[in-house]
């Protein structure tokens, strides 16, 4: 009896464990002193953590990434050359303090695009910025105005520039989230992950400067020459940039690529830590951690494969038995803890009914299907159907005929000729009743004709009987003085 209980007890603890155990969507996420942080998977946009991801907060040079994306897209569509020799304008320096980040140009200097870019994203140049902006839209403001267009087209509903640079101002903010974003989009273009990713560059002299300026990356993870020292260089990171001033804290825009595994990380509103009389810099040990976590915890699953049949949905007018399977467009690979189970994807069908007409070629998307993970959205797929479906001529034809049956102008067609065929057949009967009555009194008056030339026929041999008949002696005697003595007068007439 005591085994059954303790038996039973084990049971129960082990159920008890099952149950408050940590599922793969709440793997234990390292400790992280930044005030906002993403961490998002480079393929997908899915963010696997997030901090405070919404919170506005001064986003510091990291504005930068902002002004070089437009820069980078006004050269693609061919306003601008990386080879225009730009003049440093009066009010480049404005805003400036003395220990602002600078490439120490000045105003009336000159040099080229490209130059500037490298020394905005490098040197973090705030002067740099301001030239750039002055030079493609004329004016400081004028470039203000359009990175915040740019901001509100990328979707960002939370961020603000008040200047180029990322210089301290009440009314310049963002979230981690928007520079997400905001990021996602600059390293989708190869030249700003060739700038970012740059570890030295050399300007070369310029018309105020006999010596070239040797450009070392802020980014401590792909420099080691970095100001922040060469302690945290961490394999497979590439780009974006850093950002610092008193009110945003230590900030810090990454990549990083391990066994084909692409993570971005976000991290703003890190401290410095003084230990064993050096400083330890918070952007780069939180990101540090975190990808370190999401490398160990994370790999890129097959959650669907082309060849897997979603749905069999009805084609209108489609020949054999009318359906088609739906598929994925592709096989699609998420970014997912390594323990995960099939069992916590489920996912959510929108089928384009209006295009469920044949016919339909191959590989045309039918629909779409939502994958959610533990009832968070994860990713989109197309549905399409992998074979061509053929029109059924039969049920075209039926279909058109009932098309052509149902529309008002047949309705009225119909109604016409009934109404003709009707008034036909009226007017055919009424004449033929006619007709009839025509005869009948044809052979009425014909009937009565003949009576009246028989009543003629006897009257006239009435008549003439009795005018036979009315032969007096005297007209006797005449005859016989005339015609002689040949009839006996006595009883026999003539002789």
């Amino acid at each position: 009896m005591k085994k059954i209980r303790a038996t039973a007890f084990i049971l129960i603890f082990c159920t008890l464990l099952c149950v408050f155990a940590p599922t793969a969507s709440a793997l234990d996420v390292p400790t992280v002193a930044a005030r906002a942080v993403v961490l998002a998977d480079m393929k997908s946009d899915h963010i696997i953590y997030s901090k405070n991801m919404n919170e506005k907060v001064a986003p510091a040079s990291l504005t930068k990434i902002m002004t070089i994306l437009i820069t980078i897209e006004a050269l693609e569509a061919g306003q601008c050359s990386l080879d225009d020799m730009i003049t440093a304008q009066d009010d480049c320096r404005i805003g400036m303090e003395s220990d602002s980040s600078t490439s120490d140009i000045y105003p009336g200097e000159q040099m080229r695009l490209e130059d500037l870019m490298y020394c905005a994203m490098l040197q973090s140049a705030n002067e740099s910025c301001n030239i750039i902006g002055t030079y493609l839209s004329g004016s400081i403001s004028a470039f203000v105005e359009r990175m915040n267009a740019r901001a509100a087209a990328l979707g960002c509903l939370n961020t603000h520039f008040a200047n180029t640079n990322g210089l301290t101002d009440p009314d310049h903010y963002s979230t981690a989230y928007d520079f997400s974003l905001i990021t996602r989009e600059a390293i989708g273009h190869d030249l700003f992950m060739t700038i970012c990713s740059t570890k030295s560059y050399t300007v070369p002299p310029t018309n105020k400067t006999a010596t070239t300026r040797t450009l070392d990356s802020t980014n401590a993870l792909i420099c080691s020459d970095s100001m922040y020292g060469s302690g945290y260089l961490y394999d497979g990171a590439a780009g974006v940039k850093t950002g610092y001033t008193r009110a945003a804290g230590y900030c810090l825009i990454s990549t990083a690529t391990r066994n084909d595994v692409g993570i971005i990380c976000i991290v703003m509103g890190s401290t410095g830590v003084l230990n064993s009389d050096r400083e330890d810099y918070g952007h780069f040990v939180d990101t540090i951690a975190l990808y370190n976590w999401a490398f160990a915890n994370y790999s890129y699953q097959t959650v669907l494969t082309a060849s897997d049949g979603i749905k069999k949905v009805t084609v209108d007018l489609a020949s054999g038995d009318g359906t088609v399977i739906l598929r994925p467009q592709n096989d699609v690979t998420l970014l997912l803890p390594k323990d995960f189970d099939e069992t916590q994807m489920t996912t959510s069908i929108t089928v384009h009914e209006a295009d469920l007409v044949a016919p339909i070629s191959a590989g045309t998307v039918l629909g779409i299907m939502d994958i959610y993970i533990d009832g968070e959205y994860y990713d989109t797929v197309n549905l399409v159907n992998n074979i061509n479906v053929e029109i059924s001529r039969h049920e075209l034809l039926r279909r058109q005929f009932k098309n052509v049956t149902s529309s008002i102008w047949f309705k009225l067609g119909v109604i016409l000729f009934v109404i003709i065929i009707a008034s036909y057949i009226f007017l055919v009967v009424r004449y033929r009743k006619l007709r009839k009555q025509q005869l009948r009194e044809q052979k009425l008056a014909e009937i009565r004709r003949r009576k009246k030339m028989e009543e003629l026929r006897r009257q006239a041999a009435q008549e003439a009987q009795e005018r036979t008949q009315r032969f007096s002696e005297k007209e006797m005697q005449d005859y016989r003085r005339t015609y002689g003595s040949g009839y006996d007068d006595d009883e026999n007439g003539y002789r």
